[in-house]
């Protein structure tokens, strides 16, 4: 009997994560993620604003196709810009159960009064 390959899932991106950290020993003229890592956050922050505008263009202007593949884009970029900022995708991962369940609206008022209380 042939083995079956399973179909994508979202443990994509913890492979991604992996091999992004692994890069950070890489040349940066061996290596796109290495040379990213080496620009350091602001460079990585402008491209993960790049890409996001470019999703955001592909869903208002082209096929779901184009919306997948600038959503790849993005998503690598974010991975890239959590390796530099020294963020797991567990504690992301963590973070979004935490909010399962509960009421964007509520979550969003949550967050602006954790913010106040901060700033008195």
């Amino acid at each position: 009997m042939a083995k079956r390959k399973s179909s994508p899932d979202a443990r994509v991106l913890d492979r991604l994560f992996a091999t992004v950290r692994a890069r950070r020993r890489a040349s940066p003229g061996a290596s796109y993620t290495a040379k990213l890592l080496a620009g350091g956050l602001d460079k990585i922050g402008d491209r993960v604003i790049e890409e996001a505008a470019e999703t955001v263009a592909a869903a208002l202007d082209e096929t779901p196709a184009r919306v997948a593949a600038e959503s790849a884009d993005t998503l690598y970029h974010l991975l890239v810009l959590w390796v530099a900022a020294g963020v797991k995708p567990g504690r992301v991962w963590a973070e979004l159960a935490r909010r399962e369940g509960t009421s964007g609206l509520a979550e969003k008022k949550s967050r602006r009064k954790k913010r106040g209380a901060r700033k008195k």
